[in-house]
């Protein structure tokens, strides 16, 4: 971290070896908290991914930043899109995304929605449920469809189990009720859970899954698609593989289990954009309950409902910088700015940070491009939400 991040707004030079995001962030002011997201570097990330996943489509999960200059500089790369809704898919489109590089994702959708992407000219659709099918069949006949495989094996640090995805049986099914309805079954989705921080974790997820994928090809059904989801890591201060080879060992676990598919789509998220933001914030007070508290509070001026809620169960842990890391350090309850007791950070596993930091400091929370912004309350308390900056 160099002292430039730190500098005044009217700093007029800042040091050689400063990164885009600090040059940014230390010359310029912020009233409230922002995101800073540096487009380049989400291209450098893609270029990454990219070359690890070969002929794997990316179809980036909006869901993680859909800010406009991202989506348009992915359009311009060539990527493929993931959207969870009609906005996400709006967007998109509206950057030059062609129909047939969106997927409308979400096992969930009203047929209105359907209706509009139907017309609109998508024709991938998820489903995990008879209802969603019959959704699907009416609204947009004719759709190819791909079904949710539940994930009950996760390594992950933000698992997605129980809510999405059906089991072996149910799936076979709804292939056959899928090509009843006159609806075209080409293949499997799933998601290994967010933040798996290590190729290798996904391994026990793909022997169970590929084991369906094989028992429906053996029931007959001609299967082409197979989309392996997000899971691809960001750093958060523990140790992760480097992107190419992160997503070239999960191929390679793909192409063993599963054999040599026709498409593959991955849908990366997190691992795209986040190490592109960080959230410049600021400390509103520091805190004990008592002499006898073991612990100070750190209320910063951003919290769970303004952007950090994947601090809930303090699954995703932040790096926090300050102008006072050079200091002596001491474990601190985190918090946020609102009047709810749920809005702490971290309490379990208290943040160690300097003994000197006081109210009106800057602090950076680092690699936050991904699930902020699109997690930020609209006005929650009287809270904006979180200011969005792409340089």
């Amino acid at each position: 971290m160099t002292t430039a991040s730190f500098a005044s707004a009217k700093t007029e030079s800042v040091s050689f070896d400063a990164s885009r995001l600090d040059q940014y962030v230390a010359a310029h002011d912020f009233d409230r908290p922002t995101l800073v997201i540096d487009v380049d570097r989400v291209e450098q990330q893609y270029h990454a991914l990219k070359a690890g996943l070969g002929r794997a489509d990316i179809h980036y999960a909006v869901k993680a930043n859909p800010a406009v200059e991202v989506i348009e500089r992915l359009v311009q790369l060539g990527s493929h899109f993931d959207a969870a809704s009609r906005p996400e898919i709006e967007i998109c489109l509206s950057q030059g995304a062609k129909p047939h590089q969106i997927s409308f994702g979400n096992t969930i959708k009203r047929p209105s929605d359907i209706v509009w992407a139907f017309n609109a000219g998508i024709t991938l659709f998820a489903a995990d449920a008879d209802e969603e099918l019959y959704k699907i069949a009416e609204h947009a006949p004719g759709s190819d469809v791909y079904i949710r495989l539940i994930v009950e094996v996760s390594q992950a640090d933000w698992p997605l189990t129980r809510k999405f995805g059906c089991d072996r049986d149910t799936a076979l099914r709804l292939c056959d009720l899928a090509k009843e309805l006159g609806l075209n079954p080409v293949g499997f989705s799933f998601h290994v859970g967010s933040q798996t921080r290590q190729a290798a974790m996904w391994e026990p997820s793909l022997d169970a899954l590929a084991e369906i994928w094989h028992a429906a090809k053996a029931a007959g059904h001609d299967l082409t698609l197979l989309n392996i989801g997000g899971g691809f890591p960001a750093f958060y201060d523990e140790e992760i593989q480097a992107p190419t080879d992160y997503a070239a060992a999960v191929m390679a676990l793909v192409i063993a289990k599963f054999g040599e598919v026709e498409r593959i789509m991955a849908e990366p998220g997190r691992g795209m954009v986040a190490e592109a933001g960080v959230i410049v914030s600021e400390v509103l007070l520091v805190s004990r309950k008592s002499d006898r508290d073991m612990h100070r509070w750190v209320y910063l001026s951003i919290g769970r409902f303004s952007g950090l809620a994947e601090t809930e169960g303090e699954a995703i842990r932040y790096k926090f910088e300050t102008p006072r890391d050079e200091d002596a350090r001491g474990p601190c309850i985190m918090a946020g700015p609102s009047c709810d007791s749920a809005d702490v950070l971290y309490e379990k596993r208290p943040m160690p940070l300097p003994l000197t930091l006081k109210a009106g400091d800057r602090v950076l929370i680092r690699n936050t491009g991904a699930y902020t912004s699109t997690y930020s309350s609209v006005c929650f308390n009287g809270f904006p939400p979180l200011d969005v900056v792409c340089i």
